[in-house]
């Protein structure tokens, strides 16, 4: 590009000074002919950009963090003349994002294509654009660049890591007769049936009865006398701690033929929550278990419980937008949903907060006839303040089963073992009068 441009303005220069103290021919042919070469050059630069489409195609729509995301570019110059080079420039906010390139040589009314490979290591939304497309005349002497609004978007969800067992209430199992309550919803338990009445769903018409009597029928449910299982996240403001971290860097090649990378969570206990969030919901979800999600960020976010792939994917697609930029904590947040559960249900809390409010809110979780369960990711380890230890022993001490986390754990190992370090764990009953 410089030796173009120095071309360029050595002819003008040698033609201009040549004219004006020689009478030869060769000079104003020459200073014609740098300007004949700039006008050539800009309209060539104009031409090919305005000619020049980018078309992104996203593979997925959703993947996880550690996965790798596959995206194909598609350049298509629509004017005839050849476009010497193209610089392709990906603006996505997307951390690490593949796709930059740089193309040469493209025909007239011809298409380019090529696929990039990028490593997730951030959850989030991200727009898969702007792209700036760069190109010039063959000279070298400009450049001019046009910019592709993003068309499409990328969610990246949390991490799952696949979990043998985890400790759950069975649920209100009184055993001797069935606990008869009606519920609105559609669950495993269908108790009766009834004439159908206005505004009844048609899914609920049972029909082989409304064939037997001539008219519609349809089904009435109970209440799943199975436990639910809630998954409480502390999203406060201040709670949470990191350590520096530098997202990994992989070549292209090692993306292309080799085998995608161990993940390995960012050094935040914030991450450490969400994933561990993610995996316990992934593995309820599996064993058929009714599973709602709370969280107190900036916006209260309440997810019912419900068993369902539907359910796990909301549950995945909200944790990952979720920030520690709430102001109520955990210890407060509890109690204020607890009437609103299922007794009996189990309670998961998950915080790296080493203060003796997280002890009253299980006490009052106790007292309405849930279950706690404490997931305590040890501050300490990720530069917070200690305490973990003192905590630990006075959950354990009141009959609350608390699961301590430590930073560079296998969560699949941790949470795992710790189901089977509470083997033993005799739950607690719920009387009947306490339903009534």
């Amino acid at each position: 590009m410089k030796a173009g441009r120095v071309l360029v303005a050595l002819l003008f220069l040698v033609g201009g000074v040549g004219s004006l103290i020689n009478d030869s021919d060769v000079f104003p042919r020459l200073l014609y002919l740098s300007l004949l070469i700039v006008l050539v050059a800009l309209l060539w630069t104009r031409l090919s950009v305005v000619g020049l489409r980018i078309h992104r195609h996203a593979c997925l729509q959703k993947a996880g963090a550690g996965d790798v995301f596959e995206e194909r570019f598609e350049v298509h110059n629509a004017s005839p003349f050849l476009v010497p080079n193209v610089e392709i420039a990906n603006e996505s906010k997307l951390p690490g994002a593949a796709g930059s390139r740089l193309l040469t040589r493209i025909g007239g009314r011809r298409s380019i294509s090529y696929l990039s490979r990028t490593y997730l290591t951030h959850r989030g939304r991200f727009a898969l654009g702007p792209t700036t497309v760069r190109s010039g005349d063959p000279f070298g002497l400009f450049q001019a660049s046009r910019q592709f609004p993003a068309e499409e978007s990328l969610t990246v969800l949390p991490t799952i890591y696949e979990i043998a067992a985890f400790p759950s209430a069975p649920g209100i199992l009184p055993g001797g007769r069935t606990i008869r309550r009606k519920s609105s919803d559609v669950t495993p338990h269908a108790a009766s049936v009834r004439e159908y009445a206005p505004g009844d769903p048609l899914k609920r018409i049972h029909w082989p009865t409304t064939a037997r009597r001539g008219k519609l029928m349809v089904k009435e449910f109970e209440q799943d006398p199975q436990a639910e299982i809630w998954i409480f996240i502390d999203l406060q403001d201040g709670v949470h701690y990191a350590k520096p971290y530098t997202p990994p860097v992989f070549a292209a090649v090692q993306l292309l033929y080799g085998r995608p990378p161990r993940f390995i969570l960012p050094p935040s206990t914030l991450e450490y929550a969400i994933s561990i969030a993610a995996s316990l919901s992934h593995y309820f979800i599996g064993q058929k278990r009714a599973v709602g999600l709370a969280a107190a960020g900036r916006r209260a976010t309440v997810i019912p419980a419900e068993r369902s792939d539907r359910q796990e994917s909301k549950i995945l697609e909200t944790l990952a937008f979720l920030e520690d930029d709430g102001d109520l904590s955990l210890a407060a947040l509890a109690p204020m949903q607890a009437h609103q559960l299922k007794t009996g249900s189990s309670v998961i809390l998950i915080t790296p907060e080493v203060r003796s409010d997280i002890v009253s809110a299980t006490e009052e979780l106790q007292r309405r006839g849930l279950h706690p369960i404490v997931v305590l990711i040890d501050p300490r380890e990720f530069g917070g303040p200690p305490g973990a230890e003192k905590l630990e022993k006075t959950l354990i001490s009141r009959g609350v089963p608390i699961c301590r986390v430590r930073y560079n754990n296998d969560l699949t190992q941790t949470l795992s073992a710790f189901a089977a370090s509470q083997g033993d764990f005799s739950w607690q009953r719920i009387p009947l009068s306490q339903l009534t």
